[in-house]
């Protein structure tokens, strides 16, 4: 083992290799010491033969300095950025319990898109030219808009997660990256008559399909929120539903129509904390039966449509219950609170329904106006 000695620096120090050479002579390594909360620190700063010398080790020991001084983290300090990989396993763990479907649509993005491109880099080897690499080559894999903006958004889900739970202190690399813009907004709803033409059509199927529908249609809810309606969600005194499993996770209420309410009391389940509605085993139901898109292709709704937007899906439901609100001239605020959505944005889609009281206020104005006139050509004091 090769001794230290001490060059005409303060704190710089240098080892000459037993066997390394380097231009003919043995190569030298050059060692720093200074003081961590009083005690003594050795750090190896490199070889000759790398490019080190006596004078940039100085710098470096007087940047390594300057960080005490300043209680910066010193390199032997810092941990590492976790790996894509350890961030997931917790992420997913965590949306198992926390979020819509038990997070399976998150574990599925996540072993389908994700895990092979970012498993083996740590977060902040990630970067928005990754994650721009990673939108473009989703694309050229004919995933959707959408899809392809579920998989991004995921990745900024798990960076923004390790920061709050400690794992990561650096910057989320999504903050680059210009998400998908979508154009896949529902545009049709049913008319009153189409309406009920369909829910007669279900009954011929499937009575609890039937009234599944009626929830949606009559209250705004999602699938996925009348799936998990329990009997302890009933509020029959009162005509309300708890929606308590939403999928922005915050619970909301919604209100019985008469035929709601009559259809709900045929379901009692017998134990508050069981399901309203049941698959014929008894369990929770998972998706919408296949008979509600046999009803439509009966009706021939989507006959000859192609825009996907134009589609009547049981989604539709809900997407006719908020259009019939807006026709009937309810604020774009009733709607969102009603519909649970986060933002007003997620509403606006429902504005052009909105009868247009200014456009009623400004012809208003008009007659106004001429009465006015007419009275004032005719002698008559408008005062």
């Amino acid at each position: 083992m090769a001794y230290r000695s001490a060059t005409k620096y303060q704190g710089v120090y240098e080892r000459r290799s037993q066997n390394r050479v380097f231009n003919g002579t043995l190569d030298t390594c050059f060692d720093i010491a200074y003081r961590v909360d009083g005690k003594l620190v050795w750090e190896k700063v490199g070889w000759t033969s790398e490019g080190y010398t006596a004078k940039l080790a100085v710098q470096i020991r007087s940047e390594r300095l300057r960080n005490i001084r300043h209680g910066q983290d010193l390199p032997k300090q810092r941990k590492k950025a976790p790996l894509f990989k350890e961030v997931a396993e917790k992420y997913l763990e965590w949306a198992s319990e926390n979020k819509t479907r038990c997070g399976k649509d998150d574990i599925s993005r996540y072993k389908t898109y994700l895990a092979s491109r970012l498993d083996e880099k740590r977060l902040n080897e990630i970067h928005s030219f990754d994650l721009e690499r990673l939108k473009s080559e989703l694309a050229k894999e004919d995933l959707s808009p959408a899809s392809v903006k579920h998989c991004l958004v995921l990745v900024r889900q798990m960076f923004n997660k390790a920061v709050t739970w400690g794992l990561y202190a650096g910057e989320n690399p999504i903050k680059g990256v210009k998400l998908p813009t979508l154009q896949n907004q529902r545009q049709r709803f049913l008319s009153h008559t189409e309406a009920d033409l369909l829910l007669t059509e279900l009954i011929k199927s499937s009575r609890q399909l039937h009234d599944i529908a009626l929830v949606s249609l009559h209250c705004g809810l999602r699938a996925g929120e009348i799936f998990n309606l329990k009997g302890q969600d009933l509020d029959f005194e009162h005509e309300l539903i708890n929606v308590s499993d939403p999928k922005n996770m915050e619970s909301r209420h919604a209100f019985m129509t008469q035929a709601v309410k009559s259809m709900l009391l045929t379901h009692i389940p017998t134990a508050p904390s069981e399901y309203v509605f049941k698959d014929r085993t008894g369990e929770k139901i998972v998706a919408v039966s296949q008979a509600f898109r046999r009803a439509v292709d009966r009706l021939k709704f989507n006959e000859g449509i192609t825009d996907s937007r134009q589609l009547v899906t049981f989604h539709s439901l809900r997407h006719t219950f908020a259009s019939w609100l807006a026709s009937q001239g309810e604020t774009l605020l009733t709607i969102k609170e009603l519909l649970g959505h986060k933002t007003l944005i997620m509403t606006q889609r429902y504005a052009h329904l909105i009868p247009d009281h200014k456009r009623r206020a400004a012809l208003n104005l008009e007659v106004t106006f001429n009465e006015k006139r007419n009275g004032a050509g005719n002698g008559i004091d408008s005062q």
